[in-house]
Formats: C-alpha cells, sequence, structure tokens
C-alpha cells in the first residue's frame, strides 16, 4: 500500500512540473478540421413585450382542492397559481406583456410552495419562492409595480 501511495505521489509531481515548466512538450501538432458554418435558425419578437412568469409545475405535486371550487379538484397547487396569474394578468389588461408558463423542475424544491421566475427585461430575472394561495398577491404585486 505504501508502494502505491509513494507511486501516486510521484505521479501527481510528475503531472505538476510538466504543467508548471515554461517549455512546450514536444508533441506533433494536431489536426483540426475546419468547423463547417452553422445554419440560421428563425427567430421571432415575441408577443409578451415586457417579461415572462415561469411557474415550476413540480413543486406541488400533492393535490389542490378548494373546497369552495369543487372544479379544481385534481389540479396541484403551481396549476392554480398559475391559472390564478392568467386571470389576473388578463382582468389587468397585461395578458399581451406578459405570459405565464408551467416549466419542470427549477432544483429548488421547497416544501408546500411554489419556486417562480419573473424574467421582465428592464429589470433581469428574479426568483420567488411562494405559498401558492398566502402570497400570490404579493407576488402579483411585484409583476405589476414592474408595468408601471
Amino acid at each position: 500500500m505504501k508502494k502505491l501511495l509513494k507511486r501516486i505521489l510521484a505521479l501527481i509531481r510528475q503531472i505538476f512540473q510538466q504543467f508548471s515548466s515554461t517549455e512546450k512538450p514536444s508533441t506533433r501538432p494536431s489536426y483540426h478540421p475546419p468547423i463547417p458554418p452553422i445554419a440560421p435558425i428563425l427567430t421571432f419578437v415575441p408577443q409578451w413585450e415586457n417579461g415572462l412568469v415561469l411557474v415550476c409545475s413540480q413543486c406541488t405535486v400533492e393535490q389542490f382542492s378548494l373546497r369552495s371550487h369543487r372544479i379544481n379538484r385534481g389540479t396541484t397547487a403551481s396549476e392554480e397559481l398559475q391559472n390564478w396569474l392568467k386571470s389576473r394578468l388578463k382582468f389587468d389588461g397585461l395578458w399581451g406583456k406578459y405570459r405565464v408558463v408551467s416549466t419542470s423542475c427549477l432544483g429548488v424544491c421547497p416544501q408546500s410552495r411554489v419556486v417562480v421566475v419573473l424574467r421582465h427585461n428592464a429589470v433581469g430575472q428574479q426568483c420567488f419562492i411562494v405559498s401558492p394561495q398566502g402570497e400570490r398577491e404579493i407576488l402579483y404585486s411585484y409583476i405589476k409595480q414592474l408595468n408601471q
């Protein structure tokens, strides 16, 4: 085992010496074929001119139902928040300026909360962790404030 460790340390020293030396190693120049030109991809100007609201669809996989809204039985809290944001934006006449989109996991995974990313052209992006029922008005106030 000691011999193996000594050999590994010797190899590591050799590697460090090779990289720290100012001399170029004597290797043959490698041939790199020319890079073919990249074909253009169609672009467009989006309808949502102010921003984009991304709602994580994986945050609350437990079922969410409102007692007063039996129609919503079977929807998740993420879907409920997304639908609520869409309806509020439409009601306030901001639907063309903003777009609410469901996205897959954003890697934060808060318990009983939803991750929302607000991408606005003027301020960049803001990431929120919200309670789908308790803090949705506060979230909407951020969105509305950016429009003024």
